[in-house]
């Protein structure tokens, strides 16, 4: 196992996903806030109509990030791959076992929904020991009094790293390969 390639991948990987899902997560929180004006039939932009809907596109942003989040977590799987981190380079097999060159998103259903889940399963397993923590050391007594978006992104960015050891291993058409 080499810890600076996938260090590097999940770095990559991390810097991607923040952006992409922020990005989106802001322009969906934007045409939702600005549907909300028109349909308001467009008051006059007076000081509080302006924190009013800048209150409205915080609270649209953060649902907004879920749906955007997964956009982005299906969209940063191409760039793992073919990618040459420190001697070492995940590959995308075909059907065949052929090393696949040029991939497109239709060719990254299967190992997506792999990864997915083996995302989720470690997010899961991390939920369980944060709720043990909550209940055995703090005044909490249910998991929805701390946890939000940015208690899940942080959860799915170090389930990343994991997620990436052992990638190779839960999906055949993924190969671990020197360059």
């Amino acid at each position: 196992m080499n810890f600076k390639f996938y260090l590097f991948l999940w770095f990559k990987w991390v810097i991607r996903l923040t952006f992409c899902s922020l990005f989106l997560a802001a322009i969906f929180a934007f045409l939702i806030t600005a549907f909300l004006y028109l349909k308001l039939e467009m008051p006059i932009l007076s000081a509080e109509n302006m924190v009013a809907l800048f209150e409205l596109f915080k609270f649209w942003f953060q649902i907004s990030w879920n749906g955007a989040l997964l956009i982005a977590m299906f969209r940063s799987v191409k760039y793992i791959f073919n990618n040459c981190n420190h001697g070492y380079q995940f590959q995308l097999l075909t059907c065949q076992a052929i090393v696949m060159q040029e991939i497109g998103y239709g060719d990254l259903v299967k190992v997506w929904r792999r990864w997915l889940m083996l995302m989720i399963w470690l997010v899961g397993a991390q939920m369980i020991v944060a709720l043990a923590y909550t209940l055995l050391f703090t005044n909490m007594t249910t998991v929805f009094e701390w946890f939000n978006i940015y208690w899940l992104f942080g959860f799915t960015v170090f389930s990343g790293y994991i997620s990436f050891i052992f990638l190779p291993n839960r999906c055949k058409f993924v190969r671990l390969a020197k360059c």
